[in-house]
């Protein structure tokens, strides 16, 4: 698709502009402001296995190492309250979040006594799903989100979650399991695997429509460089002249029982919160070694070191490694058209009071882009919207930004130390990585 392509080529050149970070020296992050809202993320590194497709900053799990990592965690969330932060809403992302649930537990009880959190999302593998797992979360989380991404038994071998999940059918089997004992139950899927084909993408749309699940959120291939390499090597090559039909598949055979709620989830009933934050909360506030803040129109990187993040937890700094340049004016109006287009609605009237100009005036490429391209459904005085056309090319547009991110996760892991790089490789002969007791047990 030539639009694709545009935009594929566009965000490439404007994310090395808009995703640079640079080494900084700075005890802790920006006051908050009193005008802004702001939602905090909380970053849990550990799983026990490591997926080949995945680049988010994820060691092998060792129960005492994580422990002593949620502690530096908690520690980092009483330094963002001292600055005055407050969140109605925490993300809780990974790795494994689940690894350990009474540090999990701990740290959400924590989060709840200094801020106003109203609502928690939560990740977690299907291993993990069970009693146990309801008992420790039921009460403290509002959306749980599990990893499935396909019940092809083929296609988990190869994305080597088989033997530590389970194959479709077990997987179904977990996800029916904890149906209905949280507000909103999110399954995430991937879509354009290499040897992913239609009637595989149409056989897990029909399977995951007959699960309990209210939601669920359909990823596109996103592997960084280094990961897709790895990937081609396995199982083939990406084929991103097809992602669009595969789009298409989805949303033709979800329609009906759900309904889209950003450019890649799906709810049964329209509402819901959705996995990217970002839509509702402009900035962002990030703890955890390799977590990312967003802050007066500034990126701050956490350290992904753990060595580095809990000698900087100890000394009474935050995690920060780096920091970028500031966004200018139209940067951050081009982050907003982006952001708000991504959830599906443009609030035009909102647009003109924050920037002091419409977003036709400000944004003159981009609007006529998107309308030439076919992916504006509505545009009046109030708001913009999309077609099913304008949902996948804002998925582009997430899926390059993501990408470029995975790629700096891949060389700030190249730069990690030897010992800690040793905990990117599986070792099942090495007992200081066994699974911890699972949920379900």
């Amino acid at each position: 698709m030539f639009s694709e392509r545009m935009i594929s080529g566009a965000l490439h050149l404007l994310n090395r502009y808009y995703l640079a970070e640079h080494p900084c020296d700075l005890a802790s992050l920006p006051s908050p402001r009193p005008d802004k809202s702001y939602v905090l993320y909380a970053h849990v590194p550990f799983c026990e296995r490591l997926c080949l497709y995945c680049s988010f900053n994820r060691f092998l799990f060792s129960e005492n190492r994580a422990r002593a990592y949620f502690k530096h965690l908690r520690d980092e969330m009483r330094m963002v309250a001292d600055l005055g932060y407050d969140f109605p809403s925490l993300y809780i992302g990974g790795g494994t979040p689940t690894i350990l649930l009474d540090e999990l537990c701990d740290t959400i009880d924590l989060a709840r006594s200094l801020f106003g959190i109203r609502e928690v999302s939560c990740e977690t593998n299907p291993n993990h799903l069970g009693p146990r797992l309801v008992d420790a979360l039921g009460t403290r989380v509002h959306r749980l989100s599990v990893g499935v991404q396909s019940f092809e038994d083929k296609l988990l071998k190869q994305m080597d979650r088989f033997g530590k999940y389970g194959g479709g059918e077990e997987l179904f089997r977990r996800i029916d399991s904890v149906a209905g004992k949280f507000p909103s139950l999110n399954v995430d899927m991937i879509f354009n695997f290499p040897s992913q084909t239609e009637e595989i993408l149409s056989r897990d749309i029909d399977i995951l429509k007959a699960t309990g699940a209210s939601q669920t959120t359909f990823y596109p291939l996103m592997a960084s460089r280094q990961s897709r390499v790895a990937m081609e090597q396995a199982v083939g090559p990406i084929d991103f002249a097809r992602e669009a039909r595969y789009y298409e598949i989805i949303a033709e055979r979800l329609a009906g029982d759900f309904i889209p709620t950003s450019a890649w989830t799906y709810s049964r009933d329209g509402d819901g919160m959705i996995d990217e934050y970002i839509v509702d909360y402009e900035e962002y506030v990030g703890v955890g070694s390799g977590a990312l803040s967003f802050l007066q129109g500034r990126i701050f990187g956490n350290t992904y070191s753990l060595g580095d993040y809990a000698r900087r937890i100890g000394s009474g700094r935050m995690g920060i490694a780096t920091a970028g340049q500031h966004y200018n004016r139209k940067a951050l109006m081009r982050y907003r058209f982006v952001t708000d287009l991504f959830g599906l609605r443009l609030d035009k009237r909102r647009f003109e009071q924050d920037f002091g100009t419409s977003v036709e005036r400000g944004l003159p490429a981009e609007v006529t882009f998107m309308q030439l391209a076919g992916g504006i459904a509505t545009r009046n005085d109030d708001e913009i919207t999309l077609t099913e056309k304008g949902r996948y090319l804002l998925m582009v547009m997430m899926r390059e930004t993501l990408a470029t991110s995975n790629n700096k996760r891949d060389r700030a892991r190249a730069a990690l130390p030897s010992d800690e790089r040793m905990l990117l490789l599986e070792s099942d002969s090495c007992s200081e990585y066994g699974s911890p007791q699972l949920a379900a047990s």
